[in-house]
């Protein structure tokens, strides 16, 4: 919308405060605000949830592949075959064996429910997750035959443990004897801590050399699963398609739509949710531009009628106050885009705060699954937020813009 000069003129005045016209300016400054404060949130939740799914499906994935075939009964006969043909298929990254099995540890008097998982030593060290994420100890010492482990920081707290201690597994495949079978225990030492963030993860796995693995699980030279990777995860099925024939009959492809599909399904509604509801903070922000806009229109009545009595139109009239209106709506836009930055910036330091204040833990890694407030912005969906807020601030300019055209200046000037 151009303006000439005497209308930028105008407008320019109608957003400062005149004599006897504080109340007004006032309101305008709520408006203000409450559209900052509702661009804000908006920007704030989104990206907030948008980085917990990132760093749910960055750790989840990174941890379990894009999709693995599960043996039956946890044992994967002829895995080389069916590896082999994996990394053959087209859009395949990689397929590595592994082995996973719940079981019981012990350690200082504790027991604590475990998730063993079994990797050769160049996929652990190669795998990012972990290998960034060790907080004590060297994945360079968890080698076949060192009886050394790596274990989450949670569980390692749990058991009291650190590197240089000692846990016993506990194994229900034991050996039969006359009185009934006797469960395996085997005791390991810890090699590592690490802690990669999601707290089911950091409190429950142990990770040993896969010939360690299958020996305490007495597997022979078999394995539990094979961790697909591919170079599309979104295609996942598509890519996969041609395995599925391979694959029957010796175990299940499952991919992480199908490992996850109730945490992501609950994320993207509750993601959907969450901005309809904080949009209605922008809409009640927006009325509040309509209202002081209408008060404006009315304390200006007789400044309007002389303008148009000098020769301005009633285009002329829409396009300042259609300016005014949208200005209000503009900075606050831009405000709550400096808000929303700052907040996200400084998020950790916020919610410490606010919980060293409180007395709150308003963040249990239990609770929330990840350790630490995850944020991803995505520039398409803050420029979404800031057209739509633009878009509904015009759109409440335009019924006050058109009172303010239609005053008729003989009726207002008849008695001055």
């Amino acid at each position: 919308m151009i303006l000439n000069r005497y209308e930028k003129m105008i407008a320019r005045r109608y957003l400062l405060p005149g004599k006897g016209e504080g109340f007004i300016f006032l309101v305008a400054a709520i408006s203000l605000a409450a559209v900052a404060l509702g661009v804000a949130a908006l920007i704030i939740v989104m990206s907030v949830m948008n980085g917990f799914r990132a760093e749910l499906f960055d750790k989840i994935v990174g941890l379990n592949g894009h999709a693995i075939v599960n043996g039956y009964e946890g044992r994967l006969s002829e895995w080389q075959r069916i590896a082999a043909s994996a990394r053959a298929t087209p859009g395949v990254v990689s397929a590595l064996p592994l082995i996973e099995q719940p079981l019981m540890a012990s350690a200082n008097g504790r027991v604590e429910g475990v998730l063993v998982r079994g990797m050769r030593p160049s996929d652990l060290q190669n795998n990012p997750i972990i290998s960034s994420h060790v907080k004590s100890g060297q994945l360079v010492d968890i080698a076949p035959g060192s009886n050394k482990i790596a274990i989450g920081s949670g569980l390692a707290q749990s058991l009291g443990a650190y590197v240089g201690s000692e846990i016993s597994l506990i194994s229900p495949e034991g050996r039969d004897t006359p009185v009934g079978s006797v469960p395996r225990i085997v005791t390991y030492t810890v090699g590592a801590v690490f802690e990669v963030g999601v707290y089911d993860y950091d409190k429950q796995y142990i990770i040993m050399p896969m010939e360690d693995a299958q020996s305490l699980l007495l597997m022979g030279n078999q394995i539990g699963m094979i961790e697909v990777q591919v170079d599309n995860p979104d295609k996942v099925s598509e890519t996969l398609a041609p395995l599925a024939p391979i694959v029957r009959g010796h175990g299940i492809l499952i991919d992480w739509r199908q490992m996850n599909s109730a945490l992501f399904s609950a994320l993207e509604v509750e993601r959907i949710a969450m901005f309809v509801v904080l949009s209605l903070i922008v809409l009640v922000a927006v009325f509040n531009i309509l209202s002081s806009l209408i008060m404006l229109v009315r304390a200006k009545t007789r400044d309007i009628a002389i303008l148009r009595t000098m020769g301005a139109s009633r285009r002329a009239m829409m396009k300042i106050f259609v300016t005014v209106g949208t200005t209000i709506g503009a900075l606050g836009i831009m405000l709550g885009v400096i808000l929303g930055a700052l907040f996200l910036f400084f998020r950790q330091p916020i919610v410490d705060s606010i919980q060293y204040l409180t007395g709150q833990d308003l963040w249990d890694p239990s609770v929330r699954v990840l350790s630490s407030l995850p944020s991803k912005s995505d520039p398409v969906e803050i420029g979404a937020i800031i057209v739509t807020a633009l878009l509904l601030s015009f759109l409440a300019t335009l019924y006050p813009a058109w009172k303010a055209a239609s005053t008729d200046p003989v009726q207002v000037l008849r008695y001055e």
